[in-house]
């Protein structure tokens, strides 16, 4: 078997729990994302991801972010909700911060919305601020 599929989509991971709820919304909040002295991303057009058990994701359209400083890692990661992800490096200066970035560029109907989009880990950056606020960094032992 090379994929397990739920009706006509794809499935991934492992099977969707009925209890979860994930949406996607468009926003006009200003997030910044900073990183090791550098302004890594910077827009007023973010789709927020809200997921139970998660921290709010924000995510960047690539013209807002800077993408001189991102390379691609060889991570992918899967999730049920979501579909699989690509990951980025940061590179600032001669210091490279792995996978601190990630871009669904095919995700799956739920979050269609955040195709092609960057989202930064909040718990691999030193900071992400919401309209002018810094945002308390999640908890998550996984994004380490």
């Amino acid at each position: 078997m090379d994929a397990w599929y739920e009706e006509e989509e794809r499935a991934f991971a492992h099977a969707r729990d009925p209890y979860k709820l994930i949406d996607t919304r468009q926003s006009a909040r200003h997030v910044r994302v900073e990183h090791a002295g550098a302004t890594v991303a910077e827009t007023r057009q973010p789709q927020l991801i809200f997921e139970t058990g998660l921290p709010v994701r924000y995510y960047i359209p690539t013209e807002d972010v800077r993408m001189d400083l991102l390379e691609p890692s060889a991570t992918i990661s899967q999730c049920a909700y979501k579909g699989q992800a690509s990951y980025w490096s940061l590179r600032v200066g001669e210091q490279v911060y792995p996978d601190v970035a990630w871009t669904y560029i095919e995700p799956l109907t739920l979050v269609k919305p955040v195709a092609g989009l960057v989202a930064f880990f909040q718990e691999r950056v030193d900071a992400v601020f919401v309209d002018g606020e810094q945002i308390e960094r999640p908890n998550t032992p996984w994004a380490r």
